[in-house]
């Protein structure tokens, strides 16, 4: 029996599809479309080894790359990858937040965090901001190929190293983690202007960066001690660092 073959004409390119299902570029078999990539994270060292390591693989292609939060917001906006994988722990904008601005303007690109964190506190904080994976930064190469997979295929991955009653409580809706602490009465511009304190910006350099005036900078500062009962700079970062805004 012979076989039908059909004829698709894209651009000056053409493709040959045979009924029994092989599809082929002028003679050779085509290869699936690769799924696009961008990866958020701080340290260079560690961007090019995940960029090469997830390069690897035939299905999956690097497209971009972000020093921070904004930068990652940047690059889905422009780029319009099918997954970011995000650290949480970035200079000037987290990737928490860097979540949050994703999910609300891109929400056809996935999120897969990739982090040192695995305190029940960051992984739902990630999971309610819209995160579709969360990997922690021990996990081995194969499992890290698999998470982007599975994300991209349209599931949730959680690491294996996460309990199982983050997980249980998470699916179950039993969000047991509530705003009952000073941490979580404070909002998430004071969040914000606190990783950036704790990271040593002058006021003015905060009112610069975020677009606002030095006086709510002054503002915002004074709320922070204030909730937190915290009464200088030094005090401020230590907490920062307690809750994974900054690194030591």
């Amino acid at each position: 029996m012979v076989n039908k073959l059909y004829t698709v004409f894209l651009g000056k390119k053409y493709c040959i599809w045979e009924e029994q299902g092989r599809l082929t570029w002028k003679g050779r078999e085509a290869m699936p479309p690769k799924h696009r990539i961008v990866i958020a994270e701080d340290y260079t060292i560690l961007r090019e080894g995940l960029r090469s390591l997830l390069s690897a693989n035939p299905d999956l292609e690097i497209v971009g790359e972000a020093e921070d939060g904004r930068q990652a917001i940047g690059c889905v906006e422009k780029l319009k990858p099918d997954l970011i994988l995000m650290d949480l722990s970035m200079p000037r904008m987290n990737g928490m937040d860097a979540i949050r601005e994703i999910k609300k303007h891109c929400p056809g690109t996935k999120v897969c965090v990739l982090t040192i964190h695995k305190t029940e506190e960051h992984i739902l904080a990630a999971l309610e901001a819209g995160a579709d994976g969360y990997v922690l930064k021990d996990a081995t190469h194969s499992e890290l190929v698999m998470a982007v997979r599975s994300v991209l295929r349209g599931r949730h991955y959680l690491s294996p190293g996460i309990s199982e009653k983050v997980i249980e409580g998470y699916l179950d809706g039993r969000k047991t983690l509530k705003a009952t602490t000073s941490w979580g009465t404070l909002t998430q511009r004071e969040r914000e202007i606190l990783k950036l304190i704790a990271e040593g910006y002058k006021n003015s350099e905060i009112a610069e960066y975020l677009y606002i005036s030095v006086k709510t900078v002054e503002k915002h500062r004074a709320n922070l001690m204030k909730k937190l009962n915290l009464h200088n700079t030094s005090a401020l970062t230590a907490f920062a660092i307690e809750k994974g805004l900054v690194t030591k």
